[in-house]
Formats: C-alpha cells, structure tokens, sequence
C-alpha cells in the first residue's frame, strides 16, 4: 500500500473517481462527498448514454461529471480514484500520471475510511455481503447509532427523491459499516473490530488463496462473527481471537433459530432466533424470501450482537427492513400471474440461492442469466454449469446471452456457448442467444400463467431496465 497523506490532508483535497456510477465507486463518492469534500467524475456509461437516470440524479446532488476523455484531470492536487486494473492508456490515467496526482484504488481509498473510523464493522464472504451490509447498517440506524454504511446495493430503507441510488449513508464516523472484497484481494487492507464471514466458496479466487485471505482476515478481527453452517468459514475459527457464531442448522451456534420454527413463503418469511447466550426467543419477521436470506439475518443479527446491541432490538429492527435493489427484487407480477425479478445472482452460490428460493414454490422457472465477464466465466464456467442443471427441472428454461463487455482487451474466445453445451450436457434445458434483444423477445413468446422469470447478473445496471422493459411487455 502507498504512503499517504493523513486523513485529514487527503480528505481536504478534491477527488476524481473515473467510473463514478460504478458500484463500488458511487457509494464512496458519496461518503466524501456528505463528509465536505470536493468530488468529480466520468464514466464510460455516462458517455454512452447508458443509465441516464442515475448521472441526472448525480449532477443534481452537485458531483460535476465530465467525459472519459482526461478533461477532468485538471490539477496536481487531485486524488484520482481508478480501478487498481485500469490501464495507463486510459485518458484520465494518463493525465494523472502527467500531472503526478495521487492515485487510489477503490479499496484503499474505502480501507483508509474503514480504519480510521471509530469502529469498523465488515462484512465479508462470497456471497451475502451486500444484504447482510444492508441489513446491520439498518439494524444500527434503527437503534440510533447513526452509522456511516458503503454497500455495492441500493439500500430500500434509504432511498428518497434525493437520493435514488442510497448505496451509502453519511452517518458518524465513530462506526462505519462496509462489505470487503475478497476477489482482488484488498480484503487484507482493513483492520475491523467486527469481522463477520458468512461463506467461503469458488468465485474468483482458488480455494486455497480464499482459505488464506479469509483466515488472515479473521485474525485481524478484534470480535469474529461466523457462520457456522459453513464448514470452510467454520475451519477458520481457530484463527479468529474472540468469537461469535451464527447458523440455522448448527445446534450449537450461539445465535440460531429454534428448530421448526421456519414459515417460508414465497415473499416473506418468519423464524424464532434463540439467543443462546441466555436461551431468550424473538420472533423475527423478514419480508425477503430463502433459507439463505434467513443465514443473512442471523448474521446481522450477530454482527450487530459483536457491536453491543441486544438481539430483541436487531430482531424488532430487521422486521422494517425493506431489501436491496436486484437482491430478489421483484419487479411485479401481472395479470396472468407471471412474475419478474431482478436478482444479482452471478457466482454458482448465488445463482443456486436465487433459484432453490425460486424452486421452494409452484410454478416454471424462466431463468435469463448474463455472465458478468469473459474472465469469470472461465473461471467458474463448469460450477454454474453445474449449479444451473442441478437446480433447475425439466419444465424449467435457461437463456444466455453473451457476457458483460464494455471494452478493453479481455481474451473472449470462450463465451456463454460453452456453458450452454456444458448444462444441456448434463441433462438441462438451456439456450444461447447472442443479443439481449432477441433474449427478450423469446422470454416474451415463451411466458406462460403463472412462471417466474429471473433476471440474473452483475455488472450492469441495465439489466433492471431490461427486467422493468420485460415486464411492461408481459402486462
């Protein structure tokens, strides 16, 4: 990591981020932004047009936006946020660099506001990190604690006219929420007093570097919260100082739920959570769907536990909590009983979440996935292979376009053909079309009464237009 400025000199300079609306750079632009800084930026969708809606919200809370043509880059004194990825080629980099701007990573711009925070809380794991910063941040500002949240979602509780996209809220400095990234790495960067580590399982990285990361992180935790369903996160725990775990299944976790006391429906859910610190039972309502959504309750809950606040309170709390965009969000159902949803689901535990949540009801599955990148298909092509012809039945259809592609030098000889081949291989029904377009067209002739249709992927926004522009067509 590079030497720094202090905090207070480097939040006293004005900032640049190059992608801005990105889901990792919005929320921190933000977060400077409501703590008095001076923030600009540009982004390749802002040029392209693509998501208008959001850069108008942008330019109407103050943050300038230019093009991702270097024009931004006006001074020495700016701190560029890029990718750590991005090449020196790309205009803005190649005026920072002329200019010899200080330059940080998302990461290592998120881990100086996290370690210099009164208390940070992180969450981290493969999957569920979003929805479980989601819940905790809630849980903290229902409670009172007024905690400042950076999350890759939109948050529903913290949506306003103002504030379209609340994937932060500007809170104190004395606790500071934040989900921390395991796949390039940067999870090494943050000292958290609550570490909570919901899975860990193929994604981006080897197990054994996963194993590695995440065990470090543990013992940089001054309170660990971890899942005890999870057998990897579960072998971790001898790394950890102080420990907290949480699980439905595990009889001996010590924030559970009482055995057959799960109602599940296809919406919303309820559960008893034992607190077996001292045997007391809440009745926790969650107005999300899933054995995994309940997982991710519980560890809020926990996490929140590791912070000081009793689980009667966590409980009563998360019964308000609203969900996150794309986590799950049903976009509505129309008169034929045909349901759309737009879900986030990218990695094989994701997407298997999404569709045993899917399966646990009546009704065929419309499953439209778009992989979020060349190099993570490849990564982990023949899992979600897997996982999609496992968690599907017959009647069920998957559709695949070609991945997320907005430039750039990525190998693309291996695209969404593959995995297609791979799930009708092993007995699935599955089908590649190149163009969302076409995509679209085909899930409208194929809907019949009373299917669900998901949406899933990451990457790109557009995909809650294509889910909302699906279901005017259906309705």
């Amino acid at each position: 990591m590079t030497d720094f400025p202090s905090p207070d000199e480097l939040f006293a300079r004005p900032f640049f981020f190059v992608g801005i609306g990105g889901s990792g750079m919005l929320p921190l632009a933000q977060i400077l932004k409501g703590r008095g800084a001076t923030v600009a930026g540009s982004d390749r969708s802002f040029d392209q047009g693509r998501t208008p809606e959001k850069f108008a919200a942008l330019e109407r809370q103050g943050f300038e936006l230019h093009p991702q043509d270097g024009s931004g880059i006006i001074s020495g004194d700016q701190v560029v946020v890029a990718s750590a990825a991005i090449e020196d080629s790309v205009p803005e980099i190649s005026k920072a660099n002329e200019l010899g701007c200080l330059r940080l990573s998302r990461a290592e711009l998120n881990s100086i506001l996290f370690n210099t925070s009164g208390a940070g809380l992180a969450v981290a794991g493969t999957s569920g990190k979003s929805t479980v910063t989601g819940m905790l941040g809630w849980i903290l500002e229902a409670t009172g604690r007024e905690p400042t949240i950076m999350n890759g979602a939109v948050m529903k509780n913290f949506v306003s006219p103002e504030r379209p996209f609340a994937s932060a809220v500007v809170g104190s400095q004395s606790l500071y929420v934040s989900e921390v990234d395991e796949s390039d790495g940067s999870i090494a960067l943050y000292r958290p007093a609550v570490g909570i580590l919901l899975n860990v399982s193929l994604d981006h990285k080897s197990m054994e570097e996963l194993r590695q990361l995440f065990g470090d992180y543990l013992s940089r935790s001054r309170i660990s919260v971890i899942n005890a369903d999870d057998e990897e996160a579960l072998a971790l725990l001898p790394q950890a100082k102080e420990v907290i775990t949480f699980g439905i299944e595990q009889e001996k976790a010590q924030i559970g739920i009482v055995p057959g006391s799960i109602a599940e429906g296809p919406v919303r859910q309820a559960a008893l959570v034992v607190d077996r610190h001292d045997g007391s039972q809440h009745a926790l309502r969650l107005n999300m769907p899933g054995r995994h959504n309940l997982s991710n309750a519980l560890a809020a809950i926990a996490g929140a536990a590791a912070a000081g606040i009793p689980v009667a309170a966590s409980v009563e709390a998360l019964a308000g909590f609203e969900g996150l965009a794309r986590r799950f969000d049903i976009v509505g159902t129309n008169h034929a009983a045909i349901t759309v949803i737009d879900d986030f689901g990218h990695n094989p535990e994701k997407c298997a979440a999404t569709l045993r949540t899917l399966r646990a009801h009546e009704g065929r599955v419309l499953a439209f996935f778009q992989p979020h990148g060349y190099g993570p298909l490849r990564q982990m092509g023949a899992e979600l292979a897997q996982t999609f012809a496992a968690e599907l039945t017959e009647e069920d259809i998957l559709l695949m376009c070609d991945p997320v592609y907005f430039g750039g030098t990525v190998d693309r000889s291996e695209g969404s053909e593959r995995i297609v081949r791979l799930i009708e291989d092993a007995g699935g029904t599955a089908e590649y079309i190149p163009a969302r377009k076409a995509v679209e067209d085909r899930l409208t002739n194929l809907a019949r009464p009373g299917d669900r249709i998901v949406v899933m992927g990451a990457r790109d926004d557009t995909l809650s237009e294509f889910a909302r522009r699906l279901f005017e067509r259906l309705s």
